[in-house]
């Protein structure tokens, strides 16, 4: 049992994959943040486009 318990304590093979999700994260919340402030002014070019059109 206690052998165990050191293995756990010592064992670090997943912190690698944590720090890789996390990474993956935070490039997703930029990348959300950038799509919605663009959203916004894509949206007004195209209701420009079409009070034009009309």
């Amino acid at each position: 049992m206690n052998n165990a318990i050191t293995w756990f304590k010592n064992e670090e093979s997943g912190q690698g994959l944590v720090e890789y999700g996390l990474i993956i994260a935070l490039i997703a919340v930029v990348c959300i943040a950038a799509l919605e402030a663009m959203g916004t002014g894509i949206l007004g070019k195209f209701t420009k486009i079409n009070e034009k059109l009309q």
